[in-house]
C-alpha cells in the first residue's frame, strides 16, 4: 500500500513538473521572440545607417573627382602661361585630393561589402523569425491538444519526449548551424574586402610595383605632357 501511494505521488510531481516546464516553455518562446524582433529592428537601422553614410561617401567622391579635374586644367594653362610655380601648387593641390579620392573609393568598396553581408543577415532573420512564428502556433496547438488529452481522452506518459520537445530540439540545432555559417560568410567577406589591399600596399611601399597613392612629382609630370605644343 505504502509502496503504491509513492508511485502515485511520483507520478503526479513528474505530470505537474510536466506541465508547468511546458507553460512556461511557451512563455520563453513568446519572450525569446520579441527579442529577435527587437533585434532585427536594431539590424534594419544599422543597414540604413550604413546606406546613409555609403551615399554620404559617394557625393563626397563626386566633389572630389570634379576639384582635381577642375584644378588640373587651372594647372595646365598656369604651364602654358610660364608659371611653373603656380602649376607645382596645383599639383601639391591634386596630390592631396587624388589621395582623398582613393581613400573614399576603397570605403565605398568596404561599404558595399558590408551592406551586402547586412541586407543578408536582416533578410535570414526575417525567415527565421516567420518560420518561429509559424512554430510557435503549431506549438500552442499541440499544448491545446496535449492538454485535451491530459483531461483523460489520451495520458501522457512522463518518461515520453513529446512532438513539440523534438520540433523545440530540431529548431535550436538549424539555429546554431545557420548563425555557425553566418560567421564563417562574415569572415570570408573580410578577408576579401582587406586582406589584398592591404598586401599591394605593403609590396608598393617595399618598390614592388606601381605606388597606390600618387604623388605631386607624378602629377606635375601628367599635367607637362598635357601641355599645348607652342609655336
Amino acid at each position: 500500500m505504502f509502496k503504491t501511494v509513492v508511485t502515485l505521488f511520483r507520478g503526479s510531481v513528474a505530470a505537474a513538473g510536466e506541465e508547468l516546464e511546458d507553460r512556461t516553455a511557451l512563455l520563453i518562446l513568446d519572450q525569446q521572440m520579441r527579442d529577435a524582433a527587437a533585434a532585427l529592428e536594431r539590424g534594419k537601422r544599422t543597414l540604413a545607417l550604413a546606406i546613409a553614410q555609403d551615399l554620404q561617401e559617394g557625393r563626397k567622391l563626386e566633389a572630389t573627382v570634379a576639384r582635381i579635374a577642375d584644378l588640373e586644367t587651372r594647372a595646365v594653362a598656369a604651364l602654358d602661361g610660364g608659371r611653373d610655380d603656380l602649376a607645382k601648387d596645383a599639383a601639391e593641390a591634386i596630390a592631396g585630393l587624388e589621395a582623398d579620392r582613393d581613400a573614399a573609393l576603397t570605403a565605398r568598396a568596404l561599404f558595399a561589402s558590408e551592406i551586402a553581408r547586412l541586407k543578408r543577415h536582416v533578410a535570414s532573420a526575417q525567415a527565421r523569425i516567420t518560420e518561429l512564428d509559424r512554430g510557435r502556433r503549431v506549438a500552442r496547438a499541440s499544448e491545446a491538444v496535449r492538454s485535451l488529452r491530459r483531461s483523460g481522452i489520451e495520458a501522457a506518459r512522463p518518461y515520453e519526449s513529446t512532438l513539440p520537445e523534438a520540433e523545440s530540439t530540431l529548431r535550436r540545432l538549424r539555429e546554431r548551424q545557420m548563425e555557425a555559417q553566418a560567421a564563417d560568410d562574415a569572415l570570408v567577406e573580410l578577408d576579401a574586402a582587406t586582406g589584398p589591399l592591404a598586401t599591394a600596399e605593403k609590396l608598393a611601399e617595399q618598390g614592388f610595383g606601381p605606388r597606390l597613392k600618387t604623388t605631386a612629382d607624378d602629377v606635375l609630370a601628367r599635367l607637362k605632357s598635357k601641355r599645348m605644343p607652342t609655336a
